[in-house]
């Protein structure tokens, strides 16, 4: 009988372990450094890894707003960190936040105190359920629910050789919405950071589902930025502005399943291979607004997909407002100083600095 019994008290202690998780669910703070994944998850007890945090609020139930704030330090994901809770509802008001514990308006915020995410998994990822044809891929963070907001952190990629040979591509992708029939994506205030020759960040943001809004971001070498994926219909409610794109190798907005509505306003785009590609029908066009888009190879591509940018499409479903500059040559100006406060933004009174692009609201 004593092995039932102890059956049992391990099953009550959890039990109980999970109603009081559930009670205390609104904030969950994680610590890289002087966390324990045993711990309840406060800020004097903070958890060490956000696949636990992820795994407490997968397994919650109720209803209500969450943040989940993390401290400075290294996060290297060895595995996917997926947020799909089955029984803890969000709306628009009351939402998940996944979000750095200093942002970068407050005062003594410096880059350095960004949370640093890393994707160091195996690239073994396979797309409804078959091998992935072009050498492997992983996902970083996952997010499977609706209403959630992303917030303040420095995204890298993945260390590995991203094209060892023709016809092979070897990629993560940091932040994935793979739900076609969700809603309220935002992504603020992160800085993606890749280098395709030591860590390549191959597609920064790959999104399905409608309103996705990507805001004060820096996209700074990446391959791709932004790829509005599928959805069961047109993409709504989606906006991108107030972004900095520099050094892209591939593209910066894929624009497949964005309905019309999108907004593009008060983005900046520099030295960059192409601007924007359009799913291969070439359905939908878009206004653009107060924006910079100066040094590029292509203005305008269709289809395409990780092997390849697609080929060249009608210019004229970019429909530019009388505020948009667009250049083919030149480049902008970064400030490259690791110590200043605008690292890797555009330097002050120099072409788009009056955009208000970059990870500041104020």
């Amino acid at each position: 009988m004593k092995p039932i019994k102890n059956l049992l008290l391990s099953a009550l202690l959890i039990l109980l372990f999970d109603l009081a998780m559930t009670a205390q669910i609104n904030d969950i703070f994680i610590n890289p450094n002087t966390g324990n994944d045993q711990n309840a998850g406060s800020a004097d007890q903070p958890l060490k890894s956000m696949f636990e945090a992820a795994e407490r609020i997968n397994r919650a139930n109720g209803s209500g707003s969450i943040t989940v704030f993390l401290s400075e330090g290294i996060y290297g994901l060895d595995a996917t960190v997926t947020f799909h809770p089955a029984n803890w509802h969000f709306t628009k008001e009351n939402r998940l936040t996944i979000r750095a514990a200093v942002l970068p308006d407050e005062a003594n915020w410096n880059p350095g105190m960004m949370p640093v995410i890393v994707s160091t998994m195996p690239l073994d990822f396979k797309p409804n359920g078959r091998q992935d044809p072009l050498g492997g891929t992983s996902y970083g963070i996952q997010i499977e629910t609706s209403h959630v907001t992303i917030q303040g952190f420095r995204v890298l990629g993945t260390p590995v050789h991203e094209r060892p040979k023709e016809g092979m591509v070897r990629r993560n992708y940091p932040i994935v919405r793979e739900g076609r029939d969700l809603d309220d994506l935002r992504v603020t205030q992160c800085l993606f950071v890749g280098d395709q020759h030591v860590i390549p960040n191959h597609l920064a943001i790959l999104a399905s589902g409608q309103g996705v809004v990507v805001d004060h971001c820096v996209f700074y070498h990446c391959k791709d930025a932004i790829v509005f994926w599928f959805s069961d219909e047109p993409a709504r409610n989606c906006e991108v502005h107030h972004n900095l794109f520099v050094g892209n190798y591939g593209a910066n907005i894929w624009s497949w399943s964005a309905a019309e509505d999108l907004k593009f306003y008060n983005n900046v785009v520099g030295n960059t291979n192409v601007f924007w590609i359009l799913n291969r029908d070439e359905k939908t066009s878009f206004s653009l607004s107060n924006s910079l888009i100066m040094g590029y190879n292509e203005l305008v591509n269709k289809g395409g997909g990780p092997a390849g940018f697609g080929e060249k499409a009608n210019p004229d479903k970019l429909k530019f407002g009388n505020d948009v500059i667009v250049k083919k040559e030149g480049s902008v100006q970064i400030e490259e100083d690791p110590t200043r406060r605008n690292y890797l933004h555009l330097m002050p009174g120099t072409p788009g600095s009056d955009l208000g692009a970059g990870l500041f609201t104020k």
